[in-house]
């Protein structure tokens, strides 16, 4: 009987301990969800057995470990969802598996980041990308209060344009100065004037 089974949903019960291998012998599931448990260890190679899964929600538990890159190799996979658990490394994906998906969900797993060169930060992943030893790069200084926030929420490797932001200042302040240099000029030119009518009075 379960080898004919195609929705298996035990989402929020609760379940502790390891996602047991023989979820692979549920070989015509559509769908599984597992989520909002408490599962950890690592996701099992055993769902790699299953040919046909289109869904598969394992959100909201304790799993750890590096994402398995046989789950690329599910290639009916229209679902994906692995958020908010404590997975780690590199996202083992490229973009054209993750564009071949409906829904993928990978946020909140502080240790798991993504490579630079194979994906975009455009997909809006919600992870960091990676350094140079596959770690999770910190974001960017924040920029300064005042400043508009143009971007999307992605990591952003370009640097704040410090010349930019001189020549705005500079722009700004340049007709003050101007008004400032006439009105100085103008005031000597009267001063001298009423000096000259004051000595021409004397003079006579």
């Amino acid at each position: 009987m379960l080898d004919t089974l195609q929705l298996l949903n035990l989402s929020y019960n609760g379940l502790k301990g390891q996602i047991p291998s023989s979820i692979g012998d549920l070989i015509s599931l559509k769908a599984l969800s597992l989520a909002s448990n408490s599962f950890s260890g690592s996701l099992p190679d055993s769902l790699s057995a299953i040919p046909g899964l289109v869904h598969l929600d394992l959100s909201f538990n304790h799993l750890n470990g590096t994402i398995p890159t046989f789950i690329s190799e599910i290639t009916t996979l229209q679902y994906l969802n692995l958020a908010n658990n404590n997975l780690r490394g590199v996202l083992p994906f490229n973009s054209s598996f993750i564009h071949n998906l409906q829904l993928f969900k990978v946020t909140g797993n502080g240790d798991l980041c993504y490579n630079r060169s194979v994906l975009s930060s455009k997909l809006n992943l919600d992870i960091a990308p990676c350094d140079n030893f596959g770690k999770p790069m910190a974001p960017p200084p924040s920029k300064p209060s005042s400043a508009v926030d143009s971007g999307d929420g992605d990591y952003d490797d370009t640097d704040y344009d410090d010349d930019d932001d001189i020549h705005n200042k500079e722009h700004h302040h340049g007709p003050n100065k101007v008004v400032l240099g006439v009105a100085i000029a103008l005031s000597s030119i009267v001063f001298l004037l009423v000096f000259l009518i004051l000595c021409s009075k004397c003079c006579r």
